[in-house]
């Protein structure tokens, strides 16, 4: 990031922290309620799947609307697909503070920190997107069909081949 880049950053998160507009650690305390809601979408649907009780599903439903209605008061007004960003955002880091957890009770501190680093990044770009820290006017919008803006064949009507699902997949792993 360039000097005037980060003198516009730094202006921006002064603004916002004299400005008032919100309570920061409401807004906190509301991300990591959504991150457990989301968790529990994913646990009563695994448990709906291995009891075969439809009643976990009824649960799921309900837990995903109130966590849409937590997640709204948090991103009111969203461009693109910056709603479902920062949902897999706030999942994502939960899911890698999970793991970094699960490693310091086996004792792989060093691994467990590594993860917890990733969890804390990932947190932190969900709250970029959040206060429009992150510029995301270049980002562009790719073609439904498409698996990434390196794939031009967005004919959505064809029937995929295994063939075209690898070479989808490893070109989708090309980092």
């Amino acid at each position: 990031m360039d000097q005037e880049k980060f003198k516009q950053l730094l202006s921006r998160v002064d603004e916002l922290r004299r400005g008032g507009s919100f309570d920061l650690s409401l807004e906190e305390d509301l991300s990591i309620a959504v991150m457990n809601l989301v968790s529990l979408e994913e646990h009563f649907f695994f448990t709906g799947e291995k009891t075969e009780k439809s009643e976990y599903f009824s649960l799921l439903q309900e837990t995903r609307e109130i966590r849409k209605s937590l997640l709204g008061r948090m991103i009111p007004a969203h461009e693109g697909e910056t709603w479902c960003i920062s949902k897999h955002l706030l999942a994502a880091s939960m899911r890698v503070m999970e793991v970094g957890t699960k490693l310091l009770g086996d004792g792989k501190k060093e691994e467990a920190e590594e993860m917890f680093k990733k969890a804390y990044k990932i947190y932190a770009m969900f709250w970029g997107l959040r206060l429009k820290l992150i510029d995301v006017a270049g980002v562009k919008k790719i073609k439904d069909g498409q698996l990434n803006v390196h794939d031009k064949s967005s004919d959505e009507k064809k029937q995929w081949t295994v063939e075209d699902i690898v070479e989808k997949l490893v070109d989708c792993c090309d980092e």
